[in-house]
């Protein structure tokens, strides 16, 4: 089943999503300790890199 996935979206696609997988949970991680703007800093780090990744998959 994974391995579909992966064939289906790229191997580049799917290290990208584990990345953006990754930034959510330590920006989770950060807020939960007590360092509340850093977290939504680097919150806003996600939706930035899946919008270049829309950008560069649609340029043509």
């Amino acid at each position: 089943m994974m391995k579909n996935f992966i064939e289906r979206i790229g191997v580049m696609n799917f290290i990208m999503l584990l990345v953006v997988l990754s930034i959510i949970i330590v920006s989770e991680i950060i807020f939960l300790t007590g360092d509340k703007l850093d977290a939504i800093f680097i919150a806003f780090w996600a939706p930035t890199i899946l919008g270049f990744m829309n950008y560069l998959k649609y340029k043509k």
